[in-house]
């Protein structure tokens, strides 16, 4: 197999230089926005909330003291609002996200439950966070980090914002490891999910490539090394209902 040519990336199945696979994405989420959290709701069967569940438990926001969370491409904030639930008062976060649109929807779902003073939102590129360093006690991100173009720059930057004894939280689909199941998820992701998309949101071009864009995706092991080469330590990669998730994890010492 040749190396792949490393100004161009994976979009979907399709090759497009790495130049514009941001654009690309951005279409992407600018079209889905506004029906994003409900679609996941009807891809996953409702699933995607044990699994950010999961996430949070990983996090384990403390009741008793100050803590900041940055959620990184967390735009319509699901993530950051169950880390606020679920910690102290102290508990803050910072949504990030590349997508206005997606940030818009996060926005309206902050005001609508009155936590503008613990939620704030940066339009920020995954590759280059606009924070410094050592500023974050958690970070995460759920379902994004498969749309970055250059995956190993964002998983520098998350290690360069995390206080020293920070953790990082990354949750991803997957490659199914149960047999039979691998064929039965390729059945549904295929040939359903596109149609849901263009029944709910009119798009089933964007959830096709969201769908293809899982298959490009490394593997658990794979991305275990990535975060070691970008410096976490104590990695764990904890797969979810038959390996259709996974729960990567680590620490800054």
């Amino acid at each position: 197999m040749a190396d792949q040519d490393p100004s161009r990336a994976d979009f979907g199945y399709r090759q497009v230089p790495l130049g514009d696979k941001q654009d690309l994405v951005d279409g992407v989420f600018h079209s889905v926005a506004n029906r994003y959290d409900l679609m996941n709701d009807l891809m996953s069967l409702g699933l995607h909330r044990a699994w950010k569940d999961a996430l949070v438990t990983a996090i384990n926001p403390p009741k008793n003291r100050r803590f900041a969370l940055l959620d990184i491409a967390g735009g319509t904030g699901d993530v950051a609002l169950r880390v606020i639930a679920a910690g102290g008062p102290d508990t803050r976060a910072v949504i990030s996200d590349i997508n206005i649109d997606m940030l818009d929807v996060g926005r309206a779902r902050v005001q609508a439950q009155a936590l503008d003073d613990v939620v704030t939102f940066a339009e920020a590129n995954a590759e280059e966070l606009p924070f410094a360093d050592k500023s974050f006690d958690a970070a995460t991100i759920a379902f994004g980090i498969r749309n970055v173009p250059r995956i190993e720059r964002a998983l520098a930057e998350a290690f360069r914002v995390l206080k020293i004894g920070g953790r990082f939280c990354c949750l991803e689909f997957s490659a199914v490891d149960v047999p039979g199941l691998d064929k039965i998820y390729d059945l549904y992701s295929f040939n359903v999910i596109p149609r849901l998309g263009r029944a709910v949101t009119g798009d089933a071009d964007s959830y096709r490539y969201l769908v293809e864009s899982i298959r490009r995706f490394p593997k658990p092991q794979v991305f275990a090394a990535m975060m070691r080469k970008a410096g976490f330590a104590r990695v764990a990669v904890q797969p979810m209902t038959g390996g259709i998730v996974t729960l990567h994890s680590g620490w800054r010492l």
